[in-house]
């Protein structure tokens, strides 16, 4: 292998954002003008870029209305691009998605909506429930981040506290045609988990948003308590008539970028193993198992041998005990390299492909074989810093983080360990 380890695994990382830019696959799903309008919303980290490369590709008239994390818009000429805030809610995405709602409102038989859905949509529609203040959703946006809790669980709660989430989008749309386009950021790639689902339709119900409550404590406004406890959350269920003529696309998901990243691997004479596209679990957790893969892959030459890479997406969590900024990728990267405790030969990089590590500007880090000698060196305790949940203060003292700014794209995080 002639690229050095450090570079090879941006590079992999790259190949995985780039697989996923909207360039490449929005124009193979885009539906036959219909006879009416074409009628343009969206919601998302990419659906800025995405709604620029539809203008770019679409053949007649359209118009419309996407909403976008604040720095990630894109310049459109007939669809109108509006920033808010993520992870945490505002009153510009509240504004937005009241808008969006009332712009599909009337449409005909003749018309079509066509849909940019991509991760980040859910705090960018936040469209409170009858009795629900958008203070209210932040409170609870901001104790779910630090729950612990799975981001189908969170979206399960976010759904059946929204006016515009869980199908309800879609309803208001009937009776025009709906085409869905998604880039997936969730673990399984289920639809109604993709920025909480406005536009598909959804099988869970308010005892499970409660159950979900519940389980991770989270204290509800009266609003929100009342909206579940009532029923009156309800969400648009699958069989709803108003949903019949909607037609939903994965356009670019998790795999398809760990199988971009693994021809770069392959190209480099490295063999690649991809693990799995939809690991969760707590981020440390999954750090310590990784390593000892990639110690027995390194003692043993099992299950692959040296040289290789072990891949692997999804999306981890943080329960935010410590004083720390949190960050899925960073907190898993420290774990794995306090488990690895100084192993030669062993290199690692993650990120979220969005450019974005819990609430940072920076997308992950990268831990190489003297990582902890170098943090030991500058004074760190490296295993206090991951009790204190501060991943991002670590790696930035080292200066590994990895920054990218905005990628216009989201598909889930991104892992890559390598072994010489």
């Amino acid at each position: 292998m002639n690229t050095p380890p450090r570079e090879l695994l941006a590079n992999m990382f790259a190949a995985a954002v780039n697989a996923a830019q909207p360039e490449h696959c929005i124009p193979p799903f885009l539906p036959e003008a219909p006879r009416g309008r074409t009628l343009v919303i969206g919601a998302g980290k990419a659906s800025a870029a995405m709604a620029q490369v539809l203008e770019r590709h679409w053949p007649g008239p359209l118009s419309g209305l996407v909403v976008t994390r604040y720095g990630y818009a894109v310049a459109c000429e007939r669809i109108e691009i509006v920033e808010a805030a993520h992870p945490v809610p505002d009153a510009a995405g509240r504004e937005a998605a009241g808008r969006m709602l009332e712009l599909v409102r009337g449409l005909t038989g003749d018309d079509l909506v066509i849909c940019l859905i991509s991760g980040g949509g859910s705090s960018l529609l936040p469209l409170p429930g009858v009795g629900v203040t958008l203070e209210d959703k932040q409170t609870i946006n901001r104790a779910l981040l630090k729950s612990g809790a799975t981001i189908s669980e969170m979206n399960c709660v976010r759904r059946h506290l929204s006016a515009i989430k869980g199908g309800r989008l879609a309803a208001a749309c009937h009776p025009a045609r709906v085409v869905n386009l998604l880039i997936s950021d969730v673990p399984g790639d289920n639809p109604m988990d993709i920025a909480s689902g406005p536009t598909v339709a959804d099988p869970t119900t308010c005892a499970d948003a409660l159950e979900i409550v519940r389980r991770y404590a989270i204290e509800l406004p009266p609003g929100a308590r009342q909206l579940l406890d009532s029923g009156a959350g309800e969400t648009i269920k699958p069989g709803d008539e108003r949903l019949a003529r909607v037609t939903t696309h994965l356009v670019s998901t998790p795999q398809m970028a760990l199988e971009a990243a693994a021809g770069v691997a392959t190209a480099a004479g490295i063999q690649a193993l991809i693990l799995g596209d939809s690991i969760e679990g707590e981020a440390r957790d999954v750090g310590k198992v990784m390593a000892g893969i990639a110690l027995q892959v390194h003692n043993h030459q099992q299950p692959v041998a040296p040289p290789c890479v072990l891949l692997s997406g999804g999306e981890t969590t943080v329960t935010v005990r410590g004083s720390g900024r949190g960050g899925r990728n960073v907190e898993f990267l420290l774990s794995l390299a306090v488990a690895l405790n100084g192993a030669p030969d062993i290199f690692a990089v993650a990120g979220d492909t969005d450019g974005v590590d819990g609430q940072e500007e920076i997308a992950g880090a990268f831990v190489t074989p003297d990582t902890l000698a170098r943090a030991w060196s500058a004074g760190m305790r490296p295993r206090d810093r991951l009790d204190d949940n501060d991943g991002h203060g670590f790696f930035e003292s080292l200066g590994d983080s990895l920054v990218t700014g905005p990628t216009l794209t989201n598909v889930n995080d991104f892992r890559a360990i390598l072994v010489n």
